[in-house]
């Protein structure tokens, strides 16, 4: 039961989070041959001024073992 959780900048509309989403589920089903009522999808809005702190620090630099695709930003 896949759950695919995305932080981004706040500022998106409804309607493209909700792009985002499909997008998502259906590379899932391709990539991991699970069902679509398997998947679920969360997209979580983060301040820009609270980007560095809830989300680089801990979850990026924090667990760059994790990453499988790393950011472009000069100081991971």
């Amino acid at each position: 039961m896949p759950h695919i959780a995305i932080k981004m900048i706040e500022g998106r509309d409804e309607a493209l989070k909700q792009k985002i989403a499909d997008a998502m589920v259906r590379a899932a089903v391709e990539a991991m041959g699970v069902a679509e009522g398997d998947l679920s999808v969360a997209i979580e809005d983060v301040p820009r001024a609270d980007w560095i702190g809830q989300v680089f620090l801990p979850e990026i630099r924090g667990k760059k073992e994790t990453l499988y695709k790393l950011p472009g930003y000069k100081d991971v």
